[in-house]
């Protein structure tokens, strides 16, 4: 696991996360820090170099960005085992053809662990811009595909132009439209990821999960949260965009709780994102943690989305201001082939293999048409999860997919920002009614620091979170802990454990009968636990 922080980054073993991990100092250099002071940062240490991006590059490299100081740098990490590191060396010392001049002292000697090396290659510095945002409070999202890396990113000291870039590898280097609010009206990107479309590769679509400010109301903004999408092979428009996105749309996305008189209770702010795969790859489950922060109402929500409503919407009519009082319509007219959004040389578009073929009517249409009429809803049209009336709200989420006796049941593993963790499944009950249950909450840090991000390993059967102060990890399942006895664990109803003749332990798919003592849609110890006594060993049934 490769963790990024101020200064640092490190490389630990998920075999033992406490042994000393490998650690690559990266600060910024002194007058760089020093440029960052005099500009008037620095408030709570922000001139640094926070690693804001690490991406697998191959199976030996890295590529990784951090702020510094307010001036973005990126560069390799080589990640592989000795015999490579004494090549590159070898290389590194002859000054290889077409390396730069490189200050020793930004030369960090290679750490071992066993057969591994984990070292930067500082004659590979770049700019960051565009790649990793200036200010380490604002997060940056990005997707490395085939060499190419996309970026939802403040790319200005200022903080003031938000893009979607594609820099690096052999297409044209693109981004959305500059200081277009229509486009992206001061973003806070949370997540983003490829999903594919069809089998046809060009059809493929990278989407970016961001919440933003309402263009409508700019006396009193109204956050919306969003889910836009682009192609990858997007070359930008021929006269119109160039260089700029051709195909980006974006659509809002709805967490409400459906109320009397058809009033919903919205929760607008999108926290995190957490994908969940299935065995088709074109349709992954998709959910998202938002919350409400307004004066009147606050709590977080949990939603669930299926792609096939999300597909759904960016194939509806787009969004259209007019009539006298400029309000946002379904657009109604004509509308130009190929259909705004599409990707060229895909499923729709054969005989157009760039988006720069594209007649003129169709740029001009995305450029002014960026966002579509409906909203995304979620599945059932109502929250999984809801919390009001608490003194916290929801940071993140991960979903683990957990197999037990009476079926296949999702895990949801939910930060808060007073630093524990909720671990929560929800029950189909009759009709479309659910039941909650919240199998345990965890406080995670001996001092309290809200949630970051959160990581399962379904292979270690662990939990992995970090906080701005620190990393820990966390068993998904503690079986032990609900008591000695056969009903204690029935009652739990978690799905990881199971009864199994001795001890409350993780269930395992035997054909044992005693593997089987577990009820976790129902919880009933009087028909699982017949034999058993409260102490937990078996007592012989009078007949």
């Amino acid at each position: 696991m490769y963790v990024g922080s101020k200064d640092y980054i490190l490389s630990l073993d998920l075999h033992d996360i406490n042994r000393e991990p490998l650690i690559i100092h990266w600060p910024a250099s002194q007058q760089r820090i020093d440029e960052c002071v005099l500009s008037g940062k620095n408030n709570n240490g922000e001139c640094g170099n926070f690693i804001r991006l690490i991406q697998p590059w191959n199976r030996t490299h890295l590529y990784v960005c951090g702020t510094g100081a307010y001036n973005p740098v990126c560069t390799f990490v080589n990640r592989g085992r000795k015999a490579q590191a004494f090549e590159l060396n070898q290389s590194i010392q002859q000054g290889g053809r077409g390396s730069r001049a490189v200050d020793s002292s930004l030369r960090p000697s290679p750490v071992e662990r066993k057969d591994y090396i984990f070292y930067l290659e500082p004659e590979k510095l770049e700019s960051g811009k565009g790649k990793c945002s200036y200010d380490p409070k604002v997060d940056t999202v990005s997707a490395l595909i085939n060499e190419e890396l996309y970026a939802g990113v403040y790319i200005d000291f200022m903080g003031t132009d938000a893009a979607i870039f594609r820099t690096m590898g052999k297409q044209t280097a693109m981004r959305t439209d500059q200081y277009n609010s229509r486009w992206l009206n001061d973003p806070a990107f949370v997540h983003a990821k490829l999903i594919p479309d069809s089998a046809e590769k060009n059809d493929d679509k990278l989407y970016f999960f961001f919440r933003e400010k309402s263009t409508d109301s700019p006396q009193s903004p109204v956050v919306y949260s969003r889910i836009g999408r682009i192609c990858l092979n997007d070359d930008g428009g021929h006269c119109c965009l160039v260089n700029k996105w051709s195909t980006f749309l974006k659509a809002r996305l709805i967490c409400s709780v459906p109320g009397p008189d058809g009033i919903e209770t919205h929760f607008d702010e999108l926290q995190d994102v957490f994908i969940q795969q299935t065995q088709d790859v074109k349709n992954p489950i998709i959910y998202a943690v938002f919350a409400a922060s307004g004066s009147v109402f606050k709590g977080s929500a949990v939603c669930v989305y299926s792609m096939a409503d999300i597909r759904m919407v960016f194939n509806g009519p787009f969004a259209h201001k007019e009539g006298p009082n400029y309000q946002w319509m379904p657009y109604t007219g004509k509308m130009p082939y190929p259909r705004p959004g599409t990707c060229p040389g895909g499923t729709f578009t054969p005989s157009m293999k760039s988006t720069k073929d594209y007649p003129d009517e169709v740029i001009n249409f995305m450029r002014t048409h960026p966002m579509m009429y409906n909203g995304v809803y979620p599945i059932h049209r109502q929250p999984l999860v809801v919390r009001t009336n608490v003194k916290y709200k929801f940071t993140t989420i991960a979903v683990d997919q957990v197999d037990a006796a009476d079926g296949r049941y999702e895990v949801l593993f939910l930060g808060t920002d007073r630093g524990t963790v909720q671990k929560v499944i929800v029950l189909p009950k009759d009709d479309l009614e659910t039941e909650e249950l919240m199998l345990e909450e965890v406080e995670v840090f001996k001092v309290p620091a809200p949630i970051k991000t959160m990581t399962i390993s379904s292979k270690r059967q662990q939990l992995y979170v970090s906080s701005a102060i620190g990393l820990t990890h966390l068993a998904l399942h503690r079986c032990d802990v609900y008591g000695e006895a056969c009903a204690d664990c029935c009652l739990a109803r978690d799905p990881y454990c199971a009864w199994d003749g001795k001890s409350c332990s993780r269930y395992s798919a035997s054909s044992k009968r005693r593997s089987r003592r577990q009820d976790v849609r129902h919880g009933n110890p009087i028909r699982q636990c017949r034999g058993y006594n409260s102490n937990g060993g078996c007592h012989i049934l009078s007949l």
